[in-house]
């Protein structure tokens, strides 16, 4: 914060509103994240929820939003494995999670075939590159069928 100058007032810091639609002008954020962000700023816990109620009723905060935000941002780099644990962690309902998952599971061999070409770009010449390139995608959440499909299948042939 910077520091002011002498003979100026000190400047009074953002409410607990501006705050929230300060973060949600940037991107989306789940009620989770914003409790996190503005609870060293309340007075107490209950103010932070009564915020959230206010902006929810308003428009300004949705868990759908929140969901498709970070699925778009994150779905080319991820699989469904991962993308689900994320959006589990900001406790988001059960539909729209469940929602969200039915699409990405829809477009995960796409994802995953994508995301191998600019990693690797080739087929695994040995085991060793073979479960190199295997863990790669593991670690990104692509499930193991999925993983099976894009090492065997390798560089679709493009005349298909």
């Amino acid at each position: 914060m910077p520091l002011n100058k002498p003979g100026h007032p000190a400047r009074p810091g953002l409410s607990l509103k501006g705050r929230a639609l300060k973060y949600l002008a940037a991107r989306e954020h789940s009620r989770v994240e914003l409790v996190r962000k503005l609870g060293p700023h309340a007075e107490s816990p209950e103010q932070v929820e009564q915020v959230l109620d206010e902006l929810e009723q308003r428009g300004f905060l949705s868990a759908e939003r929140f969901a498709e935000s970070m699925v778009h941002r994150k779905a080319a780099r991820y699989g469904t494995l991962r993308l689900k644990a994320e959006l589990a962690q900001h406790q988001l309902p059960s539909d729209i999670t469940q929602a969200v998952t039915r699409q990405l599971q829809d477009s995960e061999l796409e994802r995953a075939r994508a995301l191998w070409l600019r990693r690797f770009g080739q087929p695994p010449q040995s085991p060793e590159e073979r479960a190199k390139q295997m863990r790669f995608l593991a670690g990104r959440g692509f499930s193991g069928d999925v993983i099976r499909r894009v090492i065997k299948d390798g560089i679709p042939d493009p005349s298909t």
